[in-house]
């Protein structure tokens, strides 16, 4: 018997395809999915029915749009699957927005292996890790295709002009201890790691490249702090695709696709870019971990080093932390033997390391009497002078600005502005001091504790540094370069460059003539427990733009370990130390530690909801800023890390189901503890 449209019997989904009502596909019909919730109890895929229309194009990565808890929301599709654990029935997806599969499964099983680390959710990670969608991306042609990494490094100038002699991609690794053998083992298809304490000078790029050659046609991921970093990067490895948050989200949507489609084997980026989808990935280089811009300021706060330890070891990777530095977490590695040492012989170094002068050791202050509260001391301005005849000097001060931190003249309170408690500041010379908070202009203001109406200057900006230097040194051209205006590179004239630490600008030719290192006292006396080692990092990326052998000074006592290790240029004996000293306080990386900050109500509830594991130690809570809000710290040995993560995502996913008001900031192993 046939129907009335002429075919046999219709099956009850084609009949219900006939009256428009959606039929499910007929393999794997179940879709699981990963819905954009901020909800931290929904933290976990659902199920949803695969329409038959979409069945061929909804595929494991692809974006997705669904009616969740009465609206639509975005998704990813994780997984098709035949059947579904769910009892009740099953919603149809509400839109496939595209085929394009952007999220990798080996990213997706990254950044659920991130959220459960830092007691975050998996769609806060991934949003970090998929750029948003822009449609014409899709259907564009390839940015670039990929091609094999030269096999020379790029060609250095002769002094006195001549043909550039290039030399062999990976001689500058044959001057670390394991260099070589490192090398081999990345050739021969192997996954080593290594904490690569970078010599002196401008060559890291080049040294990069090497390790990128050495892998083969398997993909190469190096995250660098800035878009500075990135282009030099770019110029030692022209195959390399960028990817960082500036170039613009329709370039940067491009370029996201090009590495997804396997178009790009190495690429190069900011923090975000440690998420992105290399195929075949086989090396990750993280490059100067310490920097502080590799720490996350969105939840789940992740550092961008430690989520390259947690994908070098679920790909099974290779992995490099480089640096001019040494941070106690690479030194931690070392210590329990994770990684290895990637560390120039002496003699290498004594070949391209500045020598460094410290302006407040006995010799200095028996010349000078001054030498340890002056500023600029004699030996700074006489070894400007005598640099100057030969090229540019830099000049590295802490603080940007013109005059950034005021107190009273009289009983140096630190003068703070009316309206909002805020710190002054002058802006320059002219300038009335103002509010660096709220940006008011204070003029008239008296001390509130003396009642003077006079004010001095606590800290110097580069701006304030510059001009007294174009005063001393007349006719000598002075730039600045921090805040807003950072100068990528500089001449090789004389010149009196002034920068703040991470704005030091690449000089031409062999580098720096010389280089002064301002207000050390700055750096080392701030309260913050890396003030040591985040001290020394900017002194070493400073120093490493110097020509070998030209002089560095640095005004600052000579005591301090951090002083003492940039004298000797011994970055992994400094981090040696710190790790001994964190150790015994019992301080990260030796144990893990989570903040928790709020107002004051909302923490002591949240903590009462808090099941804390066998152990755990709470210090605190501590005032946290202006009004009720407070801070404290939960401290675990690093094997109950996991527990700890794991209880306080249960308190977030209660707090959340219950829709308890009052956020708390929860991060795991944060950068500032005091």
């Amino acid at each position: 018997m046939r129907s009335r449209s002429g075919s046999r019997l219709a099956t009850p989904a084609r009949r219900a395809a006939s009256r428009g009502v959606p039929v499910p596909a007929e393999v794997d019909p179940v879709a699981r999915v990963l819905v954009d919730t901020p909800l931290a109890h929904l933290d976990r895929p659902f199920d949803y029915l695969v329409p038959a229309a979409d069945a061929a194009a909804c595929l494991p990565g692809c974006r997705v749009r669904v009616r969740f808890a009465g609206r639509l929301v975005d998704g990813y599709v994780l997984q098709r699957r035949a059947g579904s654990d769910h009892e009740g029935r099953l919603a149809y997806l509400a839109k496939l927005v595209s085929p394009e599969r952007v999220l990798a499964p080996e990213v997706a099983e990254l950044a659920r292996a991130v959220a459960d680390r830092w007691a975050g959710s998996m769609a806060d990670v991934v949003r970090l890790a998929v750029p948003p969608r822009h449609a014409g991306a899709e259907n564009e042609s390839p940015v670039r295709s990929s091609s094999v990494l030269r096999e020379t490094a790029p060609d250095t100038p002769v002094p006195g002009g001549g043909k550039p002699e290039t030399e062999p991609l990976g001689a500058d690794l044959a001057r670390y201890v394991g260099g070589p053998s490192f090398l081999a083992a990345l050739r021969g298809g192997r996954a080593p790691r290594a904490v690569w304490a970078a010599l002196p000078g401008k060559r890291w790029p080049v040294e990069a490249a090497a390790m990128v050659s050495a892998v083969g046609d398997r993909g190469a991921l190096i995250v660098v702090p800035d878009a500075r970093d990135v282009a030099r990067v770019t110029e030692a490895i022209p195959e390399a695709l960028a990817l960082q948050a500036d170039a613009g989200p329709a370039e940067r949507y491009r370029r996201f696709l090009a590495v997804r489609r396997g178009q790009a084997r190495v690429v190069v980026g900011t923090r975000a870019a440690v998420y992105a989808p290399v195929v075949d990935l086989g090396l990750i280089v993280v490059w100067d971990d310490g920097d502080d811009l590799h720490a996350e300021p969105r939840s789940p706060y992740a550092h961008a080093r430690d989520v390259a330890l947690l994908r070098a070891h679920l790909a099974h990777a290779a992995l490099v932390l480089g640096g001019h530095a040494v941070t106690c977490e690479a030194e931690q590695l070392l210590r329990t033997g994770w990684a290895r040492p990637l560390v120039a012989t002496r003699e290498a170094v004594r070949e391209v390391a500045p020598r460094v002068a410290v302006a407040g050791d006995d010799r200095e202050q028996e010349r000078d009497a001054a030498a340890r509260t002056a500023r600029l001391p004699s030996l700074a301005w006489r070894t400007a002078r005598d640099a100057l005849r030969t090229g540019p000097v830099l000049v590295q001060v802490p603080r940007r600005g013109y005059l950034p931190a005021l107190a009273c003249a009289r009983c140096r309170t630190p003068a703070r502005c009316g309206h909002c408690g805020g710190p002054l500041a002058l802006a320059s010379s002219h300038a009335v001091p103002a509010c660096r908070w709220c940006g008011r202009p204070q003029s008239g203001e008296r001390c509130a504790t003396c009642g003077s109406d006079q004010f001095r200057a606590v800290t110097f900006g580069e701006r304030r540094t510059a001009e007294e230097i174009g005063r001393a040194l007349p006719g000598v051209p002075v730039r600045t370069s921090g805040g807003e205006h950072v100068l990528a590179s500089v001449d090789a004239g004389p010149a009196v460059v002034v920068a703040t630490p991470g704005a030091e600008p690449v000089p031409a030719g062999p580098g720096y003539s010389a280089v002064l290192l301002l207000d050390g006292w700055s750096l080392l006396g701030r309260a913050d427990l890396r003030a040591g080692e985040e001290a020394l990092r900017r002194w070493l990326a400073a120093a490493a733009l110097a020509a070998p052998r030209a002089p560095v000074v640095l005004v600052a006592d000579a005591s301090p370990p951090a002083v003492q290790a940039l004298v000797r240029w011994d970055p992994l004996g400094h981090a040696e130390r710190e790790l001994d000293e964190r150790e015994l306080l019992r301080f990260p990386p030796a144990v893990r530690m989570a903040s928790l900050e709020g107002e004051r109500a909302v923490l002591a509830a949240f903590v009462d909801l808090f099941e804390q594991p066998a152990g755990a130690e709470i210090l605190g809570p501590v005032p946290a800023g202006d009004g009720d809000r407070e801070r404290l710290l939960v401290r675990v040995e690093r094997a109950d890390g996991g527990g700890l993560a794991a209880a306080l995502r249960a308190v977030a996913a209660i707090r959340s189901a219950r829709k308890e008001d009052g956020p708390v900031r929860v991060q795991l192993d944060p950068l500032v503890l005091l």
